[in-house]
């Protein structure tokens, strides 16, 4: 998995470099064994933004790119879409979002977002939302959890106590938001899965082979 994860971020040309932040000995070593570039993290850290944190005090950069390591799928258009939004310097926080399939819109895996006209998130949930009351057929849109940040957000996070509707929903993005950091909501057209349980792992697996 990993290394599918780490061959798809080197295709990607928009970074310039790629590293694997992880608290596992285990991934260390096979790291190690494969000569990725790796950095060990405390396992104190609960969320992957703390862990992008934590490289970003050794490692310079303008904008820092969090891809997790159940993204097998990652292409380099989703890349191109996460950063197009820090053409503007109000942009400090962007993630993605895609067409979210019918069998997803109930799905609390497949989480939902819902944003604003000039594409800021105004809500991340598990839970089915825009709520159809009327029968309009909304668009529902699944975020994909991949993340960019400029620095200075990225310092403030772990400084900022666990939010209550962070608790709630186990989403660590709604910190951002209920601490009125903006997050920049870009849409693709390629979807991904990231791979929670077995099942998912057949799907990706399939879908990698037939590729």
């Amino acid at each position: 998995m990993l290394s599918w994860v780490y061959e798809a971020a080197k295709a990607c040309p928009q970074l310039s470099s790629v590293l694997i932040a992880t608290d596992s000995a285990e991934v260390a070593d096979l790291c190690r064994a494969n000569s990725w570039p790796f950095q060990l993290t405390s396992p104190d850290l609960p969320s992957g933004t703390d862990r992008v944190h934590a490289v970003a005090q050794h490692i310079h950069a303008d904008i820092y790119v969090n891809i997790q390591g159940d993204e097998p799928l990652l292409k380099p258009e989703h890349i191109t879409a996460l950063l197009r939004p820090f053409t503007y310097p109000q942009v400090e926080v962007s993630t993605l979002k895609v067409r979210c399939t019918p069998g997803n819109i109930t799905n609390p895996n497949a989480v939902k977002v819902v944003t604003a006209a000039d594409g800021r998130a105004l809500y991340f949930s598990r839970a089915t939302i825009p709520y159809d009351r009327d029968n309009a057929n909304p668009d529902y849109w699944k975020h994909i959890g991949l993340y960019a940040y400029r620095k200075a957000p990225l310092n403030r996070f772990p400084t900022l106590p666990i939010s209550a509707l962070e608790q709630i929903e186990r989403l660590e993005q709604l910190r951002f938001l209920e601490n009125n950091i903006n997050i920049y909501v870009e849409s693709t057209d390629y979807d991904t899965i990231g791979v929670d349980t077995e099942e998912d792992l057949k799907q990706v697996e399939a879908l990698l082979q037939s590729s």
